[in-house]
């Protein structure tokens, strides 16, 4: 029951990471070099994460016997989330420090526009995605 009601409550969270990650990184692209995010990762981190919260969401709502209410629903949700989950993660790994001749010296950062608020949500992502691939695999959900 514990399991099942944490899955409940982070599903919402994990919509808002999705969401932020979209809107806080979508802009005119005039950061260069470390801090630069590549569209492609951004626009696939959002597709796939809005994927998987309508296959997650609509997967506890439907009956088992039906096609979004099946085990095949919550398999494919759940590889949805992994799938943004990666690259998730690869949005802030790309802030890591570099080292090097040619390495670019980190920016000023602060909490909301840097990596730490993403870094938070990326791996409360995975932690949140590890707790759905739990419940799924026990029955919970």
């Amino acid at each position: 029951m514990f399991l099942e009601v944490l899955v409940y409550l982070l599903t919402p969270l994990a919509a808002v990471v999705v969401v932020l990650t979209r809107l806080r990184l979508s802009g005119d692209g005039s950061a260069a070099g470390r801090l630069q995010i590549s569209h492609r990762v951004l626009s696939l981190h959002t597709v796939f994460g809005g994927l998987a919260l309508v296959v997650w969401v609509l997967f506890p709502v439907f009956p088992d016997d039906s096609l979004p209410g099946g085990a095949a629903a919550g398999i494919v949700a759940i590889g949805l989330w992994w799938i943004t989950t990666i690259l998730g993660l690869l949005i802030p790994a790309r802030w890591m420090p570099a080292r090097g001749k040619h390495a670019e010296p980190a920016a000023v950062d602060s909490w909301s526009k840097g990596p730490w608020l993403s870094m938070l949500a990326h791996i409360g992502m995975l932690v949140g995605v590890l707790l759905f691939t739990l419940a799924y695999l026990t029955a919970a959900v």
